[in-house]
């Protein structure tokens, strides 16, 4: 029984080293085995890691870029509707025409057209013949998209076509010449470079009818035309100062000059008003508040003048520089006297 006792004994001693041993070797194998399975999934598990970094960081920065673009799409827009928004309140002012049958009849009528607006890409015969009309006439064509048509339009059934009416009729610069032989006295004109609010070029027809000007001349581009707000604002004056359109001022000035028509240029530092000599023939060209005559415009003049200022700004409106210039010409006229 002992022995009996002794070998169970054993057996099972024997049998639990064994299995201890089973499991240490089995531990060292499953781990030996499961080693490099286990670098290689940690590798992996650090390249998903770094590949999800690297996605989301393109994706912020994607986010960002695209925050960026909306950002500047939204600036634009509201650029652009502003802008919209400053041309339908100039335009408005004047006589919208729209639809092709309106506009094309407007045109064969003889109305004075300042410029028409057309569909860009518009190419069928009532917007071919409505072309041919307004080069005919001198009036200025713009193709613009859609949008700005619809915003433009009063109607909502603009066809395409919106053409903006003059409230006034334009004269020729013969005219204005003709006007200042009736009266023999030497030519006074005043140029009018950029000016884009129609309350000042109304009041600088009103101070040139006052001063004794013969004429106020205008671009066709980048200024305001002879609307409903500057016949108002001018009082009247609008019916006995001519306004001249042309399409470019320094040729004008060019030819102008051929008739013995001196050209005086304000611009801020040059010579004052009060020490120059602006007696004979004269033109006097006025630019727009803030940028002023522009360059090609004011090496085409004779000679420049200033008015003296001693307040803290540096520019006046545009009305009252011209209605300053134009009473010392009136001035030095009755005065009498020579051009240097």
């Amino acid at each position: 029984m002992k022995n009996n006792i002794e070998f169970a004994g054993r057996g099972k001693k024997n049998s639990a080293s064994e299995r201890n041993g089973y499991r240490a070797k089995a531990a060292y194998e499953t781990k030996a085995a499961r080693g490099p399975k286990a670098a290689c999934g940690t590798q992996a598990v650090r390249e998903t890691v770094h590949k999800g970094n690297a996605a989301y960081g393109e994706k912020k920065k994607s986010y960002g870029t695209q925050t960026a673009y909306d950002q500047k799409a939204v600036r634009e827009n509201s650029i652009v509707r502003r802008d919209y928004e400053n041309e339908k309140e100039i335009l408005s002012d004047s006589c919208l025409i729209e639809g092709r049958n309106a506009v094309l009849e407007a045109f064969r009528s003889g109305k004075t057209i300042d410029r028409v607006l057309i569909l860009d890409g518009g190419q069928d015969g009532p917007i071919q013949s409505i072309k041919r009309e307004a080069k005919k006439a001198g009036s200025i064509i713009d193709f613009v998209p859609k949008e700005r048509l619809d915003h433009m339009s009063e109607t909502g059934r603009h066809q395409g076509v919106i053409a903006c009416a003059a409230a006034y009729d334009y004269a020729e610069i013969s005219d204005i010449l003709d006007k200042a032989r009736e009266k023999g006295e030497p030519p006074f004109l005043i140029l009018l470079d950029g000016i884009e609010d129609p309350y000042n070029l109304g009041a600088i027809i009103r101070t040139a009818n006052l001063a004794g000007a013969h004429g106020v001349i205008i671009p066709k581009r980048r200024a305001v035309g002879l609307t409903a707000s500057v016949a108002r604002t001018s009082a009247g004056a609008l019916n006995y100062t001519p306004v001249a359109r042309v399409t470019n001022l320094g040729n004008t000035i060019e030819e102008l000059k051929k008739e013995g028509i001196w050209f005086a240029c304000a611009d801020m530092g040059a010579t004052p008003c009060y020490r120059a000599n602006l007696t004979g023939p004269i033109g006097l060209v006025i630019g727009a508040e803030g940028n002023g005559v522009s360059r090609l415009v004011r090496e085409k003049c004779d000679f420049a003048v200033s008015i003296p200022m001693k307040g803290d700004i540096d520019s006046l409106n545009a009305s009252v520089a011209a209605g300053i210039l134009s009473f010392e010409i009136a001035r030095q006229r009755t005065l009498g006297g020579e051009h240097d």
